[in-house]
């Protein structure tokens, strides 16, 4: 045989044996590095601080919103007579130091620290949304990393196949058993391939700044070796996953608590039409008579109540408020049920979609797109099969190859969308 054509099928082997030792990758466990890349979202990002520090300032209010109002000090004289000015000359003329208070009627501060409590528990809810809702991003962020990560490599091994049938295409048109456009269709395919690498090795570092803004992190130092792991053991039950939303969400917890809210200051509201009141205590010293005689000195006590008369204006305008801001609370607590439940059901039918795609790329797809690859080179060796169904063959591989890191992809971030929903991490 002549030594040229031992070459050209010495690189047809080689590029069979690569074909078959480039599968797919077997199906890995949970990464650990998500893990820890969530729960440094959790202590990092600025957007959790921010609710941290809106939640302490919350916590702040609410001893204030049950304190009595400052006591009043008053100090003066009274009855002086303005003929003499003097002190001593009238027995009402005494100088006088006084203590005010305002007391608000029986049950007024509790209704306001409770308010206030309310607002530190819808406060705390939003925390832990906001807290799920960053770590869904940062896993939606992460899949999608993987997902661009497992496509690059998967270009450059098929990137490398291509080189070796650019190299074989060529070895056959210099010995005469193959032709020229063989060749030049191998380079063009391969030029595709390069270009998608390319765009691809762009794209990632995009996605690297972005998870490290979610990380709190600056984008420009940041890099992550993200990877896909395998699929979740079972897919989950809507109906437990819909009664669990209902008792754990976050932010289902956080509108109940602003119903709460709401019918106390209802409550307050009404509490207006009850008077408070202010209570003076007032000590009076007066001088000796002209004669030398003491005069005693004086304490007086008074309680003075407001009289709630302009309730129309005032009052009734307050509870029609709280009335609406409850009405409020409760529309936005039922919309987001119903839009809640139904992000549920669209999750899960896209996880069990993606779910049977994956068993039947792994079963079917991929296992017969290798044997389609093998027989097409096994065809060409032999002059039966030209370079295009070779080609096609090969990308058709890759193809599928792709789809299914998407199918895998879409599982972990169906899934991840279903944590934050339901307010907890799934197993």
């Amino acid at each position: 045989m002549h030594p040229r054509r031992v070459v050209a099928s010495l690189l047809l082997l080689l590029s069979c044996s690569w074909v078959v030792a480039s599968g797919p990758p077997p199906a890995g466990r949970a990464d650990p590095d998500l893990r820890r890349l969530v729960e440094e979202a959790l202590s990092a990002n600025p957007e959790i601080l921010a609710a941290r520090s809106e939640v302490q300032a919350a916590r702040m209010r609410v001893a204030p919103a049950a304190a009595l109002e400052d006591p009043m000090l008053e100090m003066g004289l009274l009855n002086v007579p303005t003929d003499s000015w003097r002190l001593n000359r009238e027995d009402m003329t005494m100088k006088m130091l006084g203590l005010a208070q305002k007391l608000p009627y029986p049950g007024k501060r509790g209704l306001r620290r409770n308010v206030a409590e309310k607002d530190v528990l819808s406060l705390e809810h939003g925390l832990r949304e906001t807290g799920n809702r960053i770590a869904r991003e940062v896993k939606l962020a992460y899949f999608d990393l993987a997902l661009a990560r497992e496509t690059s490599r998967q270009l450059r091994d098929t990137t490398l196949v291509l080189e070796q049938f650019q190299r074989i295409a060529d070895g056959r048109y210099t010995v005469g058993q193959g032709t020229q456009a063989d060749a030049f269709k191998a380079r063009t395919q391969l030029a595709k391939m390069s270009e998608e690498l390319l765009r691809m090795e762009r794209e990632i570092p995009v996605m690297e700044a972005e998870l490290a803004r979610l990380l709190g992190r600056a984008a420009s130092a940041a890099t992550f070796a993200a990877s896909l792991p395998g699929p979740p053991a079972a897919g989950p039950d809507l109906a437990a996953l819909r009664e669990s939303a209902q008792r754990q969400r976050p932010q289902f917890l956080a509108l109940r608590e602003m119903v709460d809210k709401a019918d106390l200051s209802v409550d307050l509201a009404r509490r207006e039409y009850q008077p408070d009141f202010d209570v003076r205590l007032s000590y009076g010293q007066r001088e000796r008579m002209p004669d030398g005689a003491r005069r005693p000195e004086m304490v007086s006590l008074t309680v003075a109540v407001n009289l709630p008369i302009w309730g129309r204006e005032k009052v009734e305008p307050r509870i029609a408020e709280a009335r609406a801001m409850r009405d409020q609370a409760r529309s936005m607590l039922f919309a987001q049920e119903n839009e809640t439940f139904a992000r549920l059901r669209q999750q899960t039918a896209l996880l069990e979609q993606s779910r049977q795609s994956l068993r039947l790329y792994d079963s079917a797809i991929l296992p017969q797109a290798a044997l389609a690859v093998e027989s097409a080179l096994a065809s060409y060796r032999v002059n039966r099969a030209d370079l295009l169904m070779l080609l096609d063959s090969q990308m058709s591989l890759f193809s599928y190859r792709i789809g299914r890191a998407t199918a895998l992809a879409a599982i972990h971030k169906a899934q991840a969308e279903i944590e934050q929903l339901v307010g907890s991490p799934q197993p």
